[in-house]
């Protein structure tokens, strides 16, 4: 089995917060638009609290739930326990890892991509993305937003890949 290209989708504002109390902090539909398109089709790797977050599948994407807890079942996702198994169960070219901090942590080390909406604020929150080498990607794509309409905050939209 050939490993597929890991790919992080996050949003992080200035102080590494990710989100709060099992949930996000900001409303950006900007940034939810492009989680959609990036994550399309595609299996989605998360956390038990991020899917009990979410609350259900999202439609046109493979859930793979990571949890320690073996007795979890989730209706519609696929339960996986360590990261091993979570790729053998995507069997697909690319997998998209999409929260929360402890799978981010877990996942960071072995992605070729991160695409990361960094968010214009610093808000308090129990979650975070942890911190890493930005020397060891490049980026491709930056784009910058204001804050305004049905985005709250400005932010920025970069994708990086993993070099050498």
């Amino acid at each position: 089995m050939v490993a597929p290209t890991i790919s992080l989708v996050v949003a992080v504002a200035r102080n590494g917060v990710i989100g709060r109390d099992n949930g996000l902090i900001w409303h950006l539909s900007s940034d939810l638009k492009r989680f959609k398109a990036l994550t399309m089709g595609k299996p989605m790797l998360m956390g038990r609290k991020t899917f009990e977050a979410i609350g259900r599948p999202l439609p046109g994407r493979r859930s793979l739930v990571l949890t320690r807890d073996r007795s979890f079942r989730a209706e519609g996702a696929e339960v996986v326990h360590d990261w091993d198994e979570s790729l053998t169960v995507a069997r697909a070219e690319e997998l998209m890892v999409v929260g929360g901090g402890e799978i981010y942590a877990l996942s960071l080390p072995h992605a070729d991509r991160i695409h990361l909406t960094e968010v214009d604020t610093a808000p308090e929150g129990d979650a975070h993305f942890p911190p890493f080498d930005r020397s060891a990607f490049r980026e491709t794509l930056r784009e910058a937003h204001p804050a305004g309409g049905k985005d709250e905050h400005a932010f920025t939209f970069i994708d990086l890949e993993r070099v050498g």
